[in-house]
């Protein structure tokens, strides 16, 4: 079947049969001359036209929101040290850096450098970007002093993995044994002092067609990588292969991963000379921690053997022992491993509460989750080890309370893990918990709360289960917070669906339609969009008189695994039907019109703000479109692109092409619709999703003779955009402005 093509310059390359004209295929060559000239000429354009009047004054304010020496510096202990990563001023590049806790807790803390990436760079003559650390446990399990560096030479995913010493300050000579690898996709963990496991794209078919490591090497000191052993192995059409060593005391074990597709992947752990699977299906999500291991279904699952227990009472009360999607059940693990399927329900979702994540403490485990994207933090603690085998002799229906829907709510939990809910979550905030060390005897049952609002500037909070919290940091405020205010909507979609938005807008907002309104979401591989303070969207935007809304769409995470996947593949128009709903309700309350209107959206999110493009032109007067999907035609043949999937479908499939060709905007342009003034954005070296689709669609769009559409692509910054805080502050200032200026009528 043939795409009709859009009004386009005639065909330059030739196109297979079937295949829809191209007309921009020479533009997938990211690096070729003529290609970068192009995007020079797009860029110096866009920069005549934005970079003036007060954007030096926009970018600076921004700037200074992000150079601030006020943030918080958020940490990571390893033994008695604190570390942290810092960007500021006098270091664009970043500086890793260490304290002790008695100094972290002062105003001014003394901080102890341990890489100067700004230094680094200088000596190297490579834009290093910081990509993190693994460190070597230490056999006294204090004295923590060699780790593994991520260092990307453009910001992209592909990074350098090379050794570091802490203690000396400096890298392990790799001619003294020292390990060093460049860069490529993939990752190292230590399996002791002398070997690495490494996943890497380098060496012979090591490479998956989604461009990720097909094969993990045991790597030992002074080895090369090619000829070391392969110890695990993928094929090449899944997605990516991964490994890496349990050291915890007691329970060390090697555990590598197959990762078949976003979606799903099989875990294997080595046990008694051989790859051992974990007996789940590939949707179900697997930590293992401990004596235990702990399973969150994506889709609803009903293990072979887990029948009713002792009680008469299957797992969740369901009849065959189903534990819904989104649930979190726990089992020892040996008993699992050898056979065993009695579960504990530690959390069962309802129709307004989620489970995000969790985190072990020494004794107990935290549940971070929301209830209509409002964050509520429960503590469950397990049964200890000698009554493990009593508590686990039956599975037991949890305690249920009703849901407004009419379903078991999620306060349930199974007797052997009493839960409490923890008293730190305001209304309409997000409310993120993790354990601090929990292998640290006196600090094990030590958490962090790092708790912020969109008015709300962050708090970094430090509290003992079982014991007292107090606030350790506070960030800086940034704007006038008191003059504005945080409301949440709720949208019908087409299909009858409740569509959650968040709106921050000044106090006493007069609704006559006149309001210059940003609306932001994503709506994709169960990313949810949560309450977050940001400088810069309140120097940007807010405090000029603008509206922010924030849109909870399906296809996100805002409501678990069932919210996702009502709109994965053939139901991806649901996402943006949401989003729709959510500006046609801005429109009906009054808060803005379609003429001051506009979206914004990153990655995914530039799929969604492409598709209101492409669908909704009348709903919206801007869209500012950065680090975009928008050929799904091609999107597979594209950086990562082949790993999505899972996500959107197989285009090579005629019938999913049928689906995707719906919501593909590159496709979907049209001669005689007018189309809102439209900002498309990227980098050169972002290959996860690439700049390839983005400069397709604005040269499709120029050729077509479309007004008002606007192009830049940083030419490094990976698939964020921007590489340091400069760029990142050129970046959000080109957005906001640009937004700002075509919703007020002042952008030409």
């Amino acid at each position: 079947m043939t795409e009709p093509a859009a009004s386009t310059p005639a065909q330059t390359l030739a196109h297979a049969p079937g295949e829809p004209v191209d007309e921009n295929l020479w533009l997938e060559d990211i690096h070729g001359e003529d290609q970068l000239a192009w995007v020079r000429e797009q860029n110096a354009r866009t920069e005549e036209l934005l970079e003036t009047g007060d954007y030096p004054e926009l970018e600076a304010r921004i700037l200074e929101v992000m150079d601030s020496h006020e943030r918080i510096p958020m940490v990571a202990k390893r033994g008695d040290w604190y570390y942290n990563f810092w960007r500021d001023a006098e270091h664009p590049k970043g500086l890793w850096r260490r304290t002790r806790w008695d100094s972290y807790v002062t105003d001014a803390p003394e901080w102890e450098p341990v890489l100067d990436l700004d230094a680094l760079a200088a000596a190297e003559g490579t834009e290093w970007v910081w990509g993190g650390a693994t460190f070597l446990r230490p056999e006294d399990g204090v004295s923590w002093r060699r780790c593994m560096l991520r260092l990307s030479p453009d910001g992209g995913d592909a990074a350098a993995l090379r050794e570091y010493d802490v203690e000396d300050r400096a890298f392990v000579d790799p001619a003294a044994g020292g390990f060093s690898l460049p860069a490529a996709k993939g990752g190292a963990d230590w399996l002791d002092a002398d070997t690495l496991l490494v996943s890497s794209t380098l060496g012979e078919d090591a490479v998956t067609t989604s461009s990720y490591p097909r094969l993990v090497r045991r790597l030992p000191r002074g080895g090369d990588l090619e000829s070391a052993e392969v110890i695990f192995e993928v094929p090449a059409e899944h997605m990516m292969a991964g490994a890496g060593f349990d050291d915890t005391p007691g329970f060390e074990r090697l555990i590598a991963s197959d990762r078949m597709s976003f979606f799903d992947v099989q875990h294997h752990v080595w046990r008694d000379g051989a790859w051992a699977p974990v007996p789940v299906p590939t949707d179900v999500d697997v930590d293992l921690h401990r004596e235990w291991i702990l399973f969150r279904p994506q889709r609803d699952w009903t293990p072979e053997g887990a029948g009713a227990g002792a009680d008469g009472a299957a797992g969740t009360g369901s009849a065959g022992g189903t534990f819904p999607a989104g649930s979190l059940l726990a089992a020892d693990f040996e008993a699992f491993m050898a056979g065993g399927r009695e579960f504990a329900v530690l959390f069962a979702p309802d129709g307004h509460t989620s489970l995000q994540s969790w985190s072990w403490t020494r004794g107990h485990l935290m549940l971070n989750l929301l209830r209509d994207v409002s964050s509520e933090i429960r503590v469950l603690t397990p049964p200890s080890q000698d009554a493990g085998q009593e508590a686990q002799s039956a599975v037991r229906e949890p305690a249920a309370q009703e849901g407004a829907d009419g379903g078991q709510a999620g306060a349930a939990h199974d007797g052997g893990w009493p839960a409490s809910v923890l008293d730190a979550c305001p209304p309409l905030h997000l409310v993120e918990s993790y354990a601090v060390d929990d292998e640290d005897p006196e600090a094990g049952d030590d958490y962090w709360l790092v708790v912020t609002g969109f008015l709300t500037p962050t708090t970094l909070v430090r509290g003992t289960l079982g014991g007292t919290s107090a606030d350790v940091k506070r960030a800086p405020s940034f704007f006038d917070e008191e003059r504005f205010e945080v409301e949440q909507h709720f949208a019908t979609s087409e299909d009858g669906t409740r569509v959650p938005y968040f709106q921050v807008s000044p106090r006493g907002l007069e609704l006559d339609g006149t309001a210059p309104t940003q609306l932001s979401g994503y709506g994709g591989f169960e990313i949810s969009r949560t309450p977050a303070y940001s400088g810069t969207v309140g120097r940007g935007w807010l405090e000029k008189g603008g509206v922010y809304v924030v849109a909870n769409i399906r296809g996100g995470g805002e409501y678990g695994p069932a919210w996702h996947q009502a709109a994965l593949k053939a139901n991806r128009r649901r996402a943006y039907e949401d989003f729709a709903a959510v500006a046609q309700d801005l429109i009906r309350r009054g808060v803005t019109s379609p003429e001051h209107l506009g979206c914004s959206g990153g990655s995914n999110g530039g799929l969604l703000v492409g598709n209101m493009l492409v669908h909704y032109p009348e709903l919206f007067g801007a869209v500012s479109c950065g680090v975009p999907l928008l050929d799904m035609r091609r999107y597979t043949k594209l950086s990562a692109g082949y790993s999505w999937i899972a996500e959107y479908g197989d285009p090579e499939v005629p019938e999913e092409w049928e689906s995707l060709r719906t919501f593909s905007p590159y496709h979907l342009l049209r001669d005689g619709v007018e189309y809102p003034d439209t900002f498309i954005w990227t980098a050169t070296s972002d290959d996860r999703v690439g700049p390839v689709q983005a400069r397709k669609m604005a040269a499709r769009m120029e050729a077509m003779g479309i007004p008002n559409v606007w192009f830049h692509e940083a030419l490094e910054g990976g698939h964020a955009g921007a590489a340091d805080n400069r760029q990142a502050a050129s970046l959000q200032a080109r957005s906001q402005s640009f937004l700002w200026r075509a919703l007020t009528g002042t952008l030409r």
